[in-house]
């Protein structure tokens, strides 16, 4: 259906109330429908390690109550009267950004993660249509701007595609931007939620693959994801004999931690990207780790909406999907603290038809 509407959109979701309090059904209402604007049934939306640091406060105030969640796959409700890549009944995404400036010279090479005037984040952001704050994906429904929706390929298991739009985007927008592909030798430190799709990615690029983690027991399953090495990172010695051997490595770890083994397994030119949003600083290299190989420390942002949907049709050609266990909404505090535990493997994605209240 083309939507004509101008009242307000009724929305059911799992909100915090507060940065102590469990998580909790509540009732809101999204905007009405632009002639620009998709309004999807939400399926299933993962659980980003992100949307428990942002609803406990841990990186900066919010507005509550607060609707977690940018890991969203839906199918299309109705569209607006301008919307022509969308048609109701379509599998579709979205991810971390709702809007951005479109105009900015980040936003027109498709980098709208790094908008230059400021990009709208799915959810607790000022939604410039009201000025409320955005309310992201455990609900029911979500009203996006035709720009920020992504095509899901239709092949692929719904509920394993929604953290793709987080942890697969994460992790495949620097493997395409240091050029990833037959040859390289990648490697992943730390084998979570974004970890796992980096081997994934990795290895469907080409690339030979180590996996770097403190956990021993973590090597079979990087082995049965595809890494073709696993190096245990409180061996000195496996670290000493794994030095200079890595072209790019994707450090996903969002806990303070050394880099200075990390960037001794570089070789020259080898970059090492931070991927994981420590809230306290790592320890810095030293400046002959970065000299004497012309190494290089970055960091990437998530990834703009064409390379976004490049990685969904990429995954969808190769039949990648995030490992999950599927949760019902009445389970999202139990999975908050079984992520503060590291158990899961590897994502959680809430089942959107068991959301009452």
């Amino acid at each position: 259906m083309v939507a004509t509407f101008t009242r307000m959109i009724p929305a059911l979701g799992i909100a915090a109330y507060d940065a102590a309090g469990p998580l909790a059904p509540w009732r809101f209402e999204r905007r009405p429908m632009g002639a620009n604007d998709v309004q999807i049934q939400i399926l299933y939306c993962g659980i980003c390690h992100s949307d428990l640091h942002t609803v406990r406060g841990e990186w900066g105030p919010i507005t509550y109550p607060q609707v977690p969640g940018h890991e969203i796959v839906g199918r299309v409700q109705a569209v607006g009267a301008d919307v022509s890549q969308y048609r109701v009944g379509d599998l579709v995404g979205v991810g971390c950004l709702v809007d951005s400036c479109r105009t900015c010279p980040s936003c027109a090479k498709g980098l709208e993660q790094y908008c230059e005037n400021g990009s709208t984040g799915t959810y607790d952001s000022a939604e410039k249509e009201t000025g409320r704050r955005t309310q992201g994906g455990y609900s029911s429904t979500i009203v996006v701007r035709q720009e920020f929706v992504l095509r899901v390929p239709e092949n692929l298991d719904p509920a394993g595609v929604a953290p793709l739009l987080c942890a697969g985007i994460t992790t495949w927008s620097p493997l395409r931007h240091w050029k990833v592909g037959p040859g390289s030798r990648v490697g992943i430190v730390g084998l979570g939620g974004l970890g796992h799709m980096g081997v994934k990615l990795a290895v469907a690029l080409g690339a030979e693959v180590t996996v770097v983690t403190t956990t021993a027991s973590k090597a079979a399953d990087a082995k049965r994801l595809g890494a073709h090495h696993v190096v245990l990172s409180t061996d000195k010695a496996a670290m000493q004999s794994a030095r200079n051997s890595l072209d790019v490595i994707l450090d996903t770890v969002s806990v303070p931690h050394e880099l200075e083994a990390e960037m001794s397994l570089l070789r020259l030119d080898g970059v090492l990207v931070l991927l994981g949003g420590s809230p306290q600083p790592h320890g810095s290299p030293s400046a002959f780790n970065f000299i004497l190989k012309r190494r290089s420390l970055a960091g990437s942002l998530i990834g703009g909406l064409p390379e976004t949907q490049e990685m969904l049709d990429f995954c969808g050609q190769h039949g990648i999907t995030s490992d999950i266990e599927v949760i019902g909404a009445n389970d999202v505090n139990a999975a908050y603290e079984r992520m503060l535990r590291s158990d899961v493997r590897y994502r959680f994605v809430i089942d959107m038809a068991t959301l009452t209240g």
